[in-house]
C-alpha cells in the first residue's frame, strides 16, 4: 500500500479529450495525459483492500496493487516490470480494454475505483519514451519450430511467449499488415498504429519472423505446415453477423468491419477507389456495441449529414443494475466519445426493411419498436409494438451486429473438431489434431483483447510442454520477465 487513507484524500482522475470540433478534424488519438504528479496521486488511492478483486477482474490476472504501490513510489520502472510480467501488450489493453478489474475494485463500492486503465498507459508509454522496453531474444533456441496463424493479440502474445521459450516462430499474416483486429477493426482515433509498429519491432528484433498476405488454405496450402513441430491457430471469430431483412442486398447496406478497414487503409496511403464514405450522408449505425461506437466516429470524421445508431435491446441504467452487483461486470449504460462527438441514440428499435429506389440505392429504413418479453426457463421473445412503425431518412446504413465465430477454411482442411458455434474446440487449448492448438476468438468466441492476450498466454503454454514434456512459461497471473 503506497499510502495510507489515499483513497480518502484523492479523488480520481481520468485522461482527458481535446474539444469535439478538433478531434473530428483528423484520425488522430485525441486523449490529453495526466500530469505526471497526479498519477503518483493516482496510485496512491489503490486501498491495501486485503482481497484485491481487481485480480480476478483482469483476464490476465495483473498485479494491479503492486504496480500501483510502485507508481505511488515513483519506482516506474519496477512498475513496468509487474506490469510486464503478466500483460505483453499493456499499450493496447491501457488503451482499449474496457477494464473489467475496476468494474471489480473494491474501492468503487463506495467511491470512483482506481483508474487501473490509464495508469496501466502511462507505465508502459513512460517505459518506451525511457528506452526501458528493449529486446530481449532468448539465449538458446530449443530447435523446435512452431507456426502462428493471425496477427491478432492473441497470435502475438502466443508468439512472444513461445519464442521466449526458446522456439523458432513464424506468425503468417493474411493481410498486408500485423495486427490482426488492432490493425484495421479499432479506428487510428483510438490506436494510431504507429504503437503497433513500435511492439511488431521489438517482436521481430527478438527472432520472431513475420510473413504477411499468407492466407493459409488459401494461397499457402495447409500442407506446407507440415515443415513445423506445432500449430497455433488464433485466426479470430470473424465471420459476420447480418440480418434477414427485405432490401438487405440494396447498395448503401455495409458491414461495419469493410467501412472501417477501408477508412484505415485509406489513411495509410492505400487506394480503394470505391471506398464507402459517411460524408453528406444520412447514416444509421445498426448495433450499440464497441464497433457501432467506432462507426460513428469515423462517420463523423468524414462529415456525415446526421448519425443515428439503433440497438434491439433496452436502455440500460446509468448505475449498476441489481442483477450485475459488484463485482461482477456491470449492466451500465456506456456513453463513448464517440457518442459524445455527434449521435442520434436509440433503444429497443428493430429494423423491419432496407428501402432503395429503382437504382438499388439505399434512401431509407422501416423500423418498428420492439419490447422484450422474459418468461423463467425459455428463451426471451421479442414483440412488436403495434402501430410503431417509422421511416427513417438513410443514405448508408452499417450493420455493426458482431461476429458468428471464425470461419471453416481452417478447421475443415485441418480436420480441427468445432462445436455448435463453430467455435474450434480444444482442450487445454489443444484441439483433436494434437500438435494444433488455438487460443483466441477463434476459440472462445468474439470477445475481449484481454481475453485474447490472456489465451495467447496460456495456449503458448501448453504448446511448450507439448513440445518439451515441461515448461517454464506461467500461468495467470504469474510474471515471466527478468528484471528490466
Amino acid at each position: 500500500m503506497g499510502k495510507i487513507g489515499g483513497f480518502k484524500e484523492y479523488n480520481r482522475a481520468d485522461e482527458s479529450n481535446l474539444a469535439v470540433a478538433e478531434r473530428v478534424a483528423n484520425y488522430n488519438e485525441f486523449t490529453i495525459p495526466v500530469p505526471k504528479d497526479k498519477l503518483k496521486e493516482q496510485g496512491s488511492r489503490c486501498m491495501d483492500c486485503g482481497i484485491p478483486f481487481c485480480h480476478s477482474g483482469c483476464p490476465l490476472g495483473n498485479l494491479i496493487p503492486d504496480f500501483n504501490d510502485m507508481v505511488h513510489q515513483e519506482e516506474w520502472q519496477s512498475a513496468l516490470e509487474i506490469l510486464q510480467s503478466t500483460n505483453n501488450f499493456p499499450e493496447f489493453t491501457g488503451r482499449l480494454c474496457p477494464a473489467p478489474c475496476e468494474k471489480s475494485c473494491v474501492l468503487g463500492i463506495i467511491k470512483d475505483p482506481v483508474s487501473i486503465e490509464n495508469i496501466e498507459k502511462s507505465i508502459v508509454e513512460r517505459g518506451f519514451a525511457e528506452g526501458w522496453i528493449k529486446p530481449q531474444a532468448p539465449k538458446t533456441r530449443t530447435g523446435k519450430t512452431v507456426a502462428v496463424i493471425g496477427s491478432g493479440p492473441a497470435g502475438l502474445a502466443a508468439a512472444q511467449q513461445l519464442n521466449r521459450a526458446g522456439h523458432t516462430v513464424t506468425v503468417f499474416e493474411r493481410d498486408n499488415a500485423i495486427g490482426g483486429l488492432l490493425r484495421y477493426g479499432i479506428p487510428n482515433f483510438k490506436l494510431e498504429k504507429g504503437i503497433i509498429d513500435r511492439r511488431v519491432a521489438i517482436l521481430e528484433a527478438e527472432g520472431i519472423t513475420f510473413k504477411t498476405n499468407v492466407n493459409v488454405g488459401v494461397n499457402f496450402s495447409v500442407e506446407e505446415l507440415n515443415q513445423f513441430d506445432s500449430i497455433v491457430l488464433c485466426g479470430g471469430a470473424t465471420e459476420r453477423r447480418s440480418l434477414p431483412t427485405k432490401g438487405i442486398e440494396s447498395k448503401g447496406v455495409v458491414q461495419a468491419m469493410d467501412f472501417l478497414t477501408q477508412q484505415t487503409k485509406v489513411l495509410y496511403g492505400e487506394s480503394i477507389p470505391d471506398q464507402v464514405k459517411a460524408t453528406g450522408k444520412d447514416v444509421i449505425v445498426i448495433g450499440g456495441g464497441d464497433t457501432g461506437s467506432d462507426c460513428i466516429g469515423t462517420s463523423n470524421r468524414h462529415g456525415a449529414k446526421s448519425v443515428t445508431n439503433f440497438e434491439i435491446l433496452p436502455k440500460p441504467p446509468v448505475g449498476r443494475s441489481e442483477t450485475t452487483p459488484w463485482p461482477f461486470w456491470p449492466l451500465q449504460l456506456k456513453t463513448s466519445s464517440s457518442h459524445e462527438e455527434g449521435c442520434d441514440r436509440n433503444w429497443l428499435i428493430n429494423t423491419k426493411e432496407f428501402i432503395s429506389n429503382e437504382k438499388g440505392e439505399l434512401t431509407g429504413l422501416k423500423t418498428v419498436e420492439v419490447q422484450w418479453k422474459m418468461t423463467p426457463g425459455q428463451r426471451p421473445e421479442l414483440i412488436e409494438k403495434e402501430g410503431s412503425e417509422k421511416i427513417w431518412p438513410c443514405d448508408l446504413a452499417l450493420l455493426a451486429l458482431g461476429f458468428t465465430g471464425p470461419e471453416k477454411t481452417l478447421s475443415e482442411q485441418l480436420g480441427i473438431e468445432t462445436d455448435i458455434r463453430s467455435n474450434y474446440k480444444a482442450h487445454n487449448y489443444q484441439t483433436n489434431v494434437p500438435h494444433i492448438f488455438t487460443a483466441g476468438d477463434m476459440r472462445r468466441g468474439q470477445s475481449l483483447i484481454v481475453w485474447a492476450i490472456s489465451e495467447g498466454r496460456e495456449a503458448a503454454r501448453e504448446v511448450d510442454l507439448f513440445l518439451m514434456g515441461s515448461t517454464n512459461l506461467p500461468t495467470k497471473g504469474k510474471g515471466d520477465l527478468p528484471s528490466l
